[in-house]
């Protein structure tokens, strides 16, 4: 029988359960999967509505509004955005000029002494239907300046505008440059959402995430879902069961950009976002056009990281080289994105970034139904490239429930292999993922024709593993290691060259400090890196 006598026992006992507390390491191995039972309560997966003051146009003439920040490939420049004028709706829209207004940001460490200016490019982009009765849309004029020169993990203060107009510049705002680039200099926290939308469950996702303090932002496709709505403003949870026989085109309706970048600016104007494209954004038009509003809203260091695109690009921040990549743009190894992807990943330094981080929008290793294998030809075109040069995490959105995998190559389980993470239920109306392929006779059908923006069909039966001979696993596989259908965000916190933290933020946990899931992801470079131009550092 245990005497307790003194201090020490108690000391021993608070060591414990500060032990006990600990989150798992990945260096233990992979983990025996977990599933969360479902909760019935979805929150309110209502869609803002336009008389919502949060999304109403607050500003007057061409004072500027929806204004964003954005990091380039370095820490120093950055992008600052915005929007000036107001969109037009009709049957008969004519675009504003963009050089009715200029393109400029002062900016300094202090707010009363904004002593530096920089100028940039402004343009304008319009949403067209050449069907009688459907509304056409031009936007406002958007602005994108790039600022050089900037000091890295500095605080600078800024206005953006025309300062030539009266009453054509934005009140002050601040955003911080990220850490310089190097092995012992990391961003505090990077958010990651996916999925998000503009509805009562993004109100709660944006105030919680915007409670952890993010330095950066990063938003994984879906963005708006402007795309679910008739160009008359009607809406509905699900586009094809509602509207696809009755419209001669896939409409959208383009306000609804506007409404989430007004009701997005507290964060953006402050906190840096990094995008990239979702199915939702692809938004066909007059001409076969695609992904207008969201290559002309948003910036992206494409020219800075050469990759000449919207679609994918990379960037530093501290230790970290991020590359974004595109599930809809050509991924075929004879194709420009995998020329670019390999030129990138040859140049990167692992002495001096030695985290190499993914994102990009439909999963690889995802066990729900919705979207199950969606992306293997992606994954067939990709994965040993980045494998062979180390990935260490991809972030992923798309299937509207969270999964993070154990490391993982080629379905099988591998140390040297990534951490795979789906954040994608940011709060958007479409319905929530909550059956898994691996549930009895939940397992889909493999698609009987190649999706169009996916590039083709690769998804057959496993030949070889537990599921040899079958499209789906009978349980849920080994390289899932947790899933759970909830909406939220997660928290990376890198803490040196080979530790990084990893939570799971739920919606329903926001005012009680917890966390859905956790872990702490550690690489392992002398063990793992085969093909990285410069040994990494450790």
């Amino acid at each position: 029988m245990w005497m307790w006598r003194g201090s020490l026992p108690l000391l021993l006992l608070a060591a414990a359960v500060a032990a006990a507390a600990e989150p798992a390491s990945t260096l233990e191995g992979p983990s025996r999967p977990v599933t969360v039972p479902l909760r019935e309560d979805r929150g309110h997966a209502v869609d803002l509505p336009d008389t919502d003051p949060r999304v109403q146009r607050r500003v007057t003439g061409w004072a500027p509004e929806q204004i964003a920040v954005a990091l380039s490939a370095a820490p120093t420049s950055a992008w600052v955005s915005w929007i000036t004028g107001d969109f037009q709706m009709g049957g008969a829209v004519k675009p504003l000029d963009p050089g009715t207004v200029g393109s400029v940001v002062r900016y300094g460490l202090a707010a009363d002494s904004l002593a530096r200016e920089a100028t940039g490019e402004a343009l304008v982009y319009s949403q067209l239907y050449p069907f009688e009765g459907l509304q056409n849309y031009t936007s406002g004029i958007i602005h994108h300046v790039r600022i050089l020169g900037l000091e890295p993990g500095t605080k600078y203060y800024y206005q953006c505008g025309d300062p030539a107009i009266p009453g054509a510049m934005s009140a002050v705002h601040a955003f911080r440059t990220m850490p310089d680039v190097g092995p012992r200099s990391y961003p505090g926290r990077i958010a990651v959402v996916g999925d998000l939308g503009l509805t009562y469950n993004t109100t709660s996702t944006v105030e919680h995430m915007a409670s952890n303090q993010p330095d950066l932002v990063l938003l994984l496709g879906d963005v708006s879902y402007a795309n679910l709505y008739l160009t008359n403003g009607t809406g509905t949870d699900c586009y094809s069961c509602s509207f696809a026989k009755s419209t001669p085109i896939h409409e959208t309706y383009q306000p609804r950009w506007d409404y989430w970048g007004r009701y997005m600016e507290p964060v953006t104007s402050s906190t840096p976002m990094m995008v990239v494209e979702g199915n939702h954004e692809i938004e066909q038009q007059i001409g076969n056009k695609t992904f207008a509003a969201y290559s002309a809203r948003f910036a992206f260091p494409s020219m800075e990281s050469e990759s000449f695109s919207p679609f994918y690009y990379s960037f530093d921040a501290g230790g970290i080289h991020f590359i974004m990549l595109a599930a809809y743009a050509d991924y075929s190894k004879s194709g420009e994105q995998y020329r670019w992807l390999e030129k990138d990943l040859a140049k990167v330094d692992r002495s001096v970034t030695p985290w190499l981080v993914a994102g990009w929008y439909a999963p690889w290793y995802s066990t729900y139904k919705a979207h199950y294998r969606e992306a293997e030809c992606m994954r067939v075109a990709m994965e040993e490239l980045l494998y062979s040069y180390g990935l260490d995490i991809v972030f992923t959105g798309h299937v509207h429930a969270y999964e993070r995998s154990n490391r993982v190559f080629n379905y099988t389980l591998d140390p040297c292999g990534a951490v795979h993470i789906s954040v994608g239920d940011g709060g958007n109306r479409e319905k929530m993922a909550t059956t898994h392929a691996d549930d009895p006779g939940r397992c889909p059908e493999p698609m009987s024709t190649p999706d169009a923006f996916m590039g083709g069909f690769c998804a057959f039966n496993f030949t070889s593993g537990p599921a040899a001979g079958s499209f789906c696993w009978d349980r849920q596989p080994d390289y899932s290691a947790y899933r759970e259908s909830s909406f939220g965000h997660g928290i990376l916190e890198v803490k040196n060259e080979t530790y990084a933290l990893w939570k799971w933020h739920r919606n329903q946990d926001l005012y009680q400090g917890a966390v859905g899931d956790e872990i702490y992801i550690v690489r392992e470079p002398e063990r793992c890196l085969l093909k990285s131009s410069i040994a990494a550092y450790f």
